[in-house]
């Protein structure tokens, strides 16, 4: 040991030792003092080998993963109210669009946000004594969706409480007996590091094994081969002593083993604290280990005071092994152990004492006792009792549904109750979006009329030509038939239309069977034609197209078409009518006239 700077005295006048409480570092060649990571029982860990928390295996789902994430419900809230508010603030300047002709983008953002209505549809402002209608409006889809956005994000807040939260560990203790201590097969591990600048060459090791208690006459002293594996390791702390036990049968309830370190030349035997770690491990089930692991430095009971532990007096680590029966885990059978106490030896807070103890031969050693009380009378029980049944997540799940819609729905109410124009505003985009689809299949019945008995409507057909037939009953005009009944005519959609007044054929056949009379000079008697052809007022009006209001339903189509076509057919009774006059009156004609070359 080279001298270092700090905290150390002389000794034997050429040898150097750190002062109480510090150990010589190798590292750095420096008098480091023994810390440990806590106080009180923070310097201890203890682990079941058992973890309730997490039941999902880890190569399905990455509980722990996203768990680091997600450390308590304050990130699914907070997320849902995020989302919450986003969603309302994009309806709330969706509204500020201009519906128009039901065109635009804005009107079909608005139509399909009312078409989200799935809650509140038949939940609005109705006046009393008026049939319930289920209606869907801009309103009532925004709130609806935000409904659902509130309920999933609850909902996944209750998932992780119940995950995190939904059992309970119950412990009982039950009597026990030879053949129930018998079942327990453990392998178990004790090790122990003496904190110093002690090798294992310093180690006077132990050969024999005390069970019970020294005290009374069922103490026993055996071979320590018997029950345990011995060995000492060198590491940078100090030298670690390993106690192995495999399939160990724990028969007595108190088992003591001791080991000295003595002086050796220029290493005096000295330590400044201690540090375990006890582990037992199932053999049938090797992935569950409990343990307990810890420091001890003056008794953990006085951090403030550093001390060097040297002398006759031993320094006693005492354990509990608890046996647990785990009934949730397919009655696992595992000990578990405790740290009970320290009681510390012979030790030293005066730099001058440990001097004078060093340099003396009377104190040197470092007497350590492992101390193992087996609770064998009582067997501790452990099962899992659920916290939330199916009921009581179902209760929990329709509170929080009926929450969220109790929520929306109460503003809902109060919205329509102070703005009524939210009470009717379904119907502005119903009418807009009805007359815009009655104008489409309105565009689209033309068409396929026009296609069907018209003439050059399609752009296909532009330029063909179709010929009128002549039924000779007219006289033919000097440009010939192409200028009469031969020409050829353009009909286009823009001709076609409900609100031209149809003319009717009587003044017009009356002109000309009286110019084709003059002409021949053969017409002998006008009461010869019969008076109901040469009448016009019996023929009526075209019936009128009936709307009422903004809106054409198809009904109302249907009616104006059923009355055209009765139009229609009146007057093709008519013409037919007509027709036949005028054909028997220029047979007529014809007749006399050749009776008349004949004479």
């Amino acid at each position: 040991m080279q001298c270092p700077n700090t905290n150390f005295f002389r000794y034997n006048t050429t040898l150097c030792f750190c002062n109480p409480g510090y150990f010589y570092n190798t590292t750095d060649a420096t008098c480091s003092p023994f810390t440990v990571s806590g106080t009180g029982a923070e310097e201890f860990k203890v682990g079941s080998g058992v973890d309730y928390s997490i039941n999902i295996p880890a190569n399905i789902f990455a509980f722990d993963t996203i768990k680091k994430f997600t450390q308590s419900q304050a990130v699914f809230l907070e997320a849902t109210v995020v989302l919450l508010v986003s969603w309302l603030l994009f309806c709330f300047f969706v509204r500020f669009g201009k519906l128009a002709d039901g065109t635009t983008h804005w009107f079909r953002v608005r139509w399909w946000i009312s078409r989200l209505d799935v809650c509140f549809s038949t939940r609005h402002w109705l006046d009393d004594q008026k049939v319930v209608k289920k209606r869907k409006t801009e309103l009532g889809g925004a709130f609806s969706i935000g409904s659902w956005i509130l309920f999933i994000g609850l909902f996944a807040a209750l998932l992780y409480q119940v995950i995190s939260m939904r059992t309970i560990e119950i412990h009982s203790v039950i009597a026990t007996n030879a053949p129930d201590l018998a079942a327990f097969h453990n392998d178990m591990e004790f090790n122990i590091t003496t904190i110093s600048t002690m090798s294992c060459s310093n180690l006077k090791g132990p050969g024999t094994l005390v069970t019970g208690n020294p005290a009374f006459i069922d103490s026993r002293i055996l071979p320590l081969s018997t029950f345990v594996n011995f060995s000492c390791q060198n590491t940078t702390k100090g030298p670690t002593i390993t106690l192995k036990c495999y399939d160990c049968q724990l028969f007595s309830d108190s088992l003591y083993i001791s080991w000295q370190f003595v002086d050796l030349p220029n290493v005096p035997a000295a330590a400044v604290g201690f540090e375990f770690m006890l582990t037992a491990r199932d053999r049938q089930h090797t992935k569950h280990m409990s343990y307990v692991s810890g420091s001890l430095k003056n008794g953990s009971t006085n951090s403030a005071k550093f001390v060097t532990y040297r002398g006759r007096d031993p320094n006693i680590l005492q354990f509990n092994l608890f046996p647990r029966i785990y009934r949730n885990k397919h009655d696992l059978r595992l000990i578990q152990p405790l740290f009970h106490d320290f009681l510390p030896g012979s030790s030293f807070s005066d730099a001058n004492q440990l001097q004078a103890s060093l340099q003396g031969s009377n104190d040197g050693f470092v007497n350590t006792t492992f101390h193992v009380n087996f609770l064998s009378s009582y067997i501790v029980q452990v099962d899992n009792q659920s916290t939330l049944g199916p009921v009581g997540f179902l209760a929990d799940l329709g509170g929080l549904y009926c929450v969220c819609i109790g929520i929306f729905f109460y503003l809902l109410v109060q919205f329509e109750y102070r703005f009524k124009r939210f009470r009717h505003e379904d119907v502005v985009m119903r009418s807009i979006r009805s007359r815009r689809k009655a104008q489409e299949r309105w565009n689209k019945l033309r068409k396929y009329v026009s296609f069907t008995w018209g003439r050059g409507i399609s752009a296909f057909e532009d330029g063909v030509s179709v010929d009128m037939p002549s039924c000779n009953c007219f006289p033919v005009p000097k440009g010939g038939p192409s200028s009469a009944f031969h020409q050829k005519k353009q009909i286009r959609m823009d001709t076609i239309s409900f609100n031209n007044k149809v003319s009717t054929p009587s003044d017009k056949v009356l002109r000309d069977v009286n110019s084709q009379e003059e002409h021949n000079g053969n017409i002998k008697n006008s009461s010869d034609v019969d008076p109901q052809v040469l009448a016009t007022d019996d023929i009526p009006l075209p019936p009128s197209l009936e709307m009422n209001g903004i809106e054409i339903s198809i009904p109302e189509i249907q009616k104006n078409l059923k009355n055209l076509y009765e139009y229609n057919m009146m007057l093709r009774e008519k013409l037919v009518s007509t027709r036949s006059t005028i054909h028997a009156l220029t047979s007529n004609s014809s007749a006399s006239s050749s009776d008349q070359k004949h004479q």
